[in-house]
């Protein structure tokens, strides 16, 4: 809830009694400081607190397993209120030469948030779109992970915090956008964990009327389109559930999107041995970046068990392919920059969400 919505639950559970504006905006903080039951709001008094106990909760969706990677990473597998299942990822940027106790503080963390469990878009190289869609999620769902993730940090030091923010976990974003966008509203709330907009990113497969609509509404954030290929026919069998969004349409909205919010986007392409990394393929791709303010992230595929194209194994492409790729697009004038694959070691990076839903819990 925002705290004018706390500020109607507290009247609406008050039985009469009036209760100060104020106490809607401590409650706000307290959350954002870690309390996870009313109990731990020592600031509240005692009557209220066991109204509140009485008529509401503060966290509905709770940790059932943990993953810890050497390189810092930490996912979690939460169980919602309903029994659903998601994954969501805590990412650490660790400066390098730096002694570990000296490191904690000037390390970035960044959440990486999934908006569905499951995914309807069933791209055939990602372990969550082999899953199927289940349901979207609600706006406290998609802050709990948040929350969630924050507790997991605070274990290590009260100091740290996680300051960036990545809408790249489970399921596409824009096919649940009222939902994100009330929830990076709370999260972006001064009175709580007041992330800057220009720390979060929302990907999306390239659902045109979800960017039309970020280009007028908002959220004000980073925009990430991810394209498998910049040919037609083989992006609609990479990325079956974009087929009534053709290159062309994405290309235009895209163009209308910068010219609304003057600013670059990232187009995320996914690279897969001997699938898209051909010269056709650069030439492709730099053709339609062609008159958009673009910068190219490329993602060596991430390795997910059971994944297929037209009965063959996906396979990771090999660093000089990688590299020969990235070539070509700088040499069509093309900015390019290689993500550094954090997490795989706990099947948490791009492409690999939902990898530990089948274990035992």
């Amino acid at each position: 809830m925002t705290i004018p919505e706390i500020a109607e639950e507290l009247d609406a559970v008050s039985a009469g009694e009036k209760i100060p504006p104020y106490r809607s905006k401590q409650i706000f903080t307290q959350i954002k400081q870690g309390a996870r039951n009313f109990r731990e709001m020592t600031c509240l008094p005692k009557d209220l607190i066991k109204t509140l106990e009485n008529h509401s909760i503060i966290i509905g969706s709770k940790p059932k397993k943990k993953y810890f990677d050497k390189d810092g990473t930490i996912k979690l597998v939460m169980e919602l209120s309903d029994g659903a299942l998601i994954e969501t990822v805590l990412l650490a940027s660790i400066p390098e030469n730096k002694l570990k106790t000296d490191s904690l503080k000037k390390t970035h963390y960044t959440a990486c948030l999934s908006t569905q469990a499951g995914c309807p878009i069933g791209c055939i190289f990602c372990k969550t779109g082999s899953m199927g869609f289940i349901r979207n999620l609600k706006p406290s769902e998609i802050i709990e992970q948040f929350l969630l993730l924050t507790d997991e940090l605070r274990k290590t030091s009260k100091d740290c915090r996680i300051s960036n923010v990545v809408v790249m976990g489970m399921g596409e974003p824009m096919l649940n956008l009222n939902a994100l966008r009330k929830a990076l509203e709370i999260l972006c709330d001064p009175a709580g964990f007041c992330l800057s907009k220009r720390k979060i990113t929302v990907s999306t497969v390239g659902i045109c009327y979800g960017i039309a609509d970020m280009a007028i509404n908002g959220p004000e954030t980073k925009l990430a389109v991810s394209i498998a290929s910049a040919r037609e026919k083989l992006r609609e069998r990479l990325m079956p559930g974009i087929i009534k969004y053709p290159l062309p349409q994405l290309k235009e909205t895209i163009s209308q999107y910068q010219k609304k919010q003057k600013r670059r986007i990232t187009i995320e392409t996914v690279l897969l041995r001997e699938i898209n990394t051909g010269q056709e393929d650069a030439r492709a791709l730099i053709d339609f970046c062609l008159n958009l303010d673009i910068a190219v992230n490329l993602i060596p595929w991430n390795p997910a068990e059971e994944l297929y194209f037209e009965g063959k194994k996906l396979r990771q492409p090999t660093p000089e392919e990688v590299k020969k790729f990235a070539g070509m697009l700088e040499k069509g004038g093309l900015t390019v920059t290689q993500r550094y694959r954090r997490g795989r070691g706990v099947s948490g990076a791009c492409g690999q969400l939902g990898t530990q839903l089948d274990s035992p819990l």
